[in-house]
């Protein structure tokens, strides 16, 4: 497993580091080089409003086109998908450095998210050929948490590239653009080097290759030419379960990830930092979420807790929180209440992901069903700028209460989710005996 891991834990761990961080740096780009008057704000004439779309405008493109993209990764096979995908964002990313005003950023913002949309459903897409989902959640947690510290690692780059103001004839945030998406240009040409699937991998013998494929459930995705099971989408559709996991990644999108869109400016209003430092204050939040994101996968992959708990205890938490930030105003302690919030929201989806790939079967149903599920997430992106304008600064408390209600009905929704895909699991060894 050793050579499928390299590839599909190590490499996507890396590409997913620059990923989270082209996506990163734009919030960080909201407040960098302010007190020189070349922020991208003013440079482009951009209101809260016009700055909250060209947001928001990036996750719009991500929910329309990530449920599709699992499966023309099959049409294309990995390795070829991955290159179109990693190659596109890359060259969008750095052409968001020469826009101009509100109409250019804003279409180019809808290409970073078009070319992304697909890259983090087809990983998971991608493991479920090579993995059973015991075998995920460890694997997961080590891919996403990685994921984690990108922002960590945008931050101290912006807090770099701040000081190129000016060089070149070009403003802070233009450099930050263009520095973000070279790696992706460059690590787009080693993905023509996946292994597609277990069938056709060249790394393997003969002998690996068989030993893949047996251990393997039936209702696994397979990368066999042409087969397409249309059959198992009816039952994706009719099956509860696609509903009640959309509504919980809906809820903990916005309740849990909302603050993450605009974390750079919510911390800069704490009122003890200036613009730079803030940057690097960007950086704590992401790094505990590393660490209790890896912590947390370790004990799953143990057995020592089991997901549907753990993320209900992740989701009461952030509550917490949230309470506490509605309440509470002194700084240090609202400072460390993001920190403990923004480490469990992104533990949330990795911990219950494996359990999402389990309810899926087939190789359609497992395609749509996770693209779908995750351009859920997307509403983060969608409602998160507008629920943290800066129009609800300093204190930011309608934000967080209604943080509080979506967080609240997500509770719900796993709960519910638990409980059908209990019964289904009764059901189903029930039938084998």
């Amino acid at each position: 497993m050793r050579k499928v891991d390299f590839w599909l834990v190590g490499f996507y761990s890396l590409v997913y580091v620059f990923r989270v961080i082209d996506s990163a740096n734009y919030s960080n780009a909201a407040i960098i080089n302010l007190e020189n008057g070349t922020g991208i704000k003013k440079e482009l004439g951009l209101s809260p409003s016009q700055w909250a779309w060209t947001l928001s405008i990036f996750s719009y493109s991500y929910m329309i086109f990530e449920p599709s993209n699992t499966l023309a990764m099959k049409v294309f096979s990995p390795s070829r998908w991955m290159f179109v995908l990693i190659l596109g964002w890359g060259i969008s990313a750095c052409s968001s450095s020469a826009a101009q005003d509100f109409k250019g950023m804003m279409c180019v913002r809808f290409a970073i998210g078009m070319a992304e949309a697909g890259f983090y459903p087809a990983v998971l897409y991608h493991m479920a050929f090579w993995y059973k989902p015991s075998e995920m959640p460890q694997r997961i947690a080590i891919f996403y948490s990685l994921g984690q510290l990108s922002p960590a690692v945008s931050g101290l780059l912006a807090y770099a590239v701040g000081f190129m103001d000016g060089l070149g004839g070009l403003a802070g945030w233009r450099w930050l653009f263009l520095i973000e998406g070279l790696p992706a240009i460059i690590l787009s040409v080693v993905a023509l080097w996946l292994p597609d699937y277990p069938e056709t991998a060249r790394m393997l013998t003969d002998k690996e290759r068989s030993f893949l494929q047996d251990r393997l459930g039936e209702t696994a995705p397979t990368g066999k030419k042409g087969h397409w099971d249309f059959k198992s989408l009816k039952k994706l559709i009719k099956d509860p379960t696609l509903y009640t996991f959309s509504a919980y990644w809906i809820c903990h999108g916005i309740g849990g990830f909302g603050v993450g869109t605009a974390l750079p400016t919510v911390i800069y209003e704490l009122g003890f930092t200036t613009t730079s430092n803030s940057q690097l204050m960007n950086i704590p939040p992401y790094v505990s979420a590393f660490l209790f994101l890896n912590i947390v996968g370790y004990f799953l992959h143990k057995k020592t807790i089991r997901p549907w708990t753990t993320a209900v205890a992740i989701e009461s938490t952030i509550i917490v929180c949230y309470i506490i930030l509605f309440t509470v105003h002194n700084t240090v302690v609202r400072y460390i209440s993001l920190i403990v919030a923004v480490s469990c929201a992104g533990s949330a989806y990795p911990v219950i992901w494996s359990e999402r790939i389990r309810a899926l079967e087939g190789t359609v149903a497992s395609g749509l069903g996770i693209g779908w599920t995750n351009a859920m997430a997307q509403f983060s992106g969608i409602a998160g700028p507008h629920v943290f304008s800066t129009v609800f600064g300093p204190t930011y408390h309608v934000s967080y209460g209604i943080c509080l209600a979506f967080l609240s009905v997500g509770i719900a929704s796993i709960l519910t989710t638990w409980l059908l895909v209990w019964r289904s699991d009764r059901k189903k060894k029930a039938e084998q005996v």
